[in-house]
């Protein structure tokens, strides 16, 4: 079963917007997007997302363009190694997810992977995280845990160090509210 869906975030965090085109098909997600932002500096950004079985990254593709340049990413997870345009990323090998900063997009593959937004659970993760507009790739500890049912979905608390907010999750497993990042303005 294929399920697409068109979805347009106000990022609050920036000023900003991202449009995202995803495709759910099983256990695996495609998405591309476009991202317009204003904080901490004007930037646009496009990126191409694919996941593999169990919602594991295999590519994520990033130009962002700031008024001072061009940056472009290609991050790669294959059999478990990671590079960043070409360059290995051992520190980053036991993780299984990308997660662009400011996007909300990416908050989805861990929660679909473990159905922490149908249901109890708890769970930390190293993740690849990049940082925009610069594109730079660090690890980062993560961990969700499920807190419980809204009217739209449900409610999954996320922290990375003295980082913590709930984000709402659609019955479908997409980011509709993220604090101090962004909410969900439209999906088709």
């Amino acid at each position: 079963m294929t399920d697409e869906h068109v979805l347009t975030w106000e990022i609050t965090g920036t000023g900003g917007y991202e449009t995202a085109w995803v495709t759910l098909s099983g256990t695996g997600l495609r998405a591309r997007g476009r991202v317009m932002a204003l904080r901490p500096r004007p930037y646009w950004m496009t990126y191409e997302l694919e996941t593999g079985q169990g919602y594991v990254t295999r590519r994520l593709r990033v130009t962002s363009e700031t008024v001072a340049g061009t940056h472009r990413l290609d991050l790669r997870r294959d059999g478990g190694e990671w590079t960043a345009d070409g360059k290995p990323l051992p520190e980053l090998d036991s993780a299984l997810d990308c997660d662009l900063g400011m996007s909300p997009l990416t908050n989805t593959m861990p929660a679909l992977r473990h159905q922490l937004h149908t249901g109890p659970g708890e769970r930390e993760f190293l993740m690849a995280w990049v940082s925009v507009p610069d594109l730079t790739v660090r690890p980062a500890r993560q961990a969700y845990t499920h807190v419980g049912p809204t009217g739209r979905g449900s409610r999954v608390r996320f922290t990375s160090g003295d980082f913590a907010e709930d984000i709402e999750f659609s019955r479908e497993g997409l980011v509709l509210t993220y604090p101090g990042i962004g909410h969900l303005l439209r999906t088709d």
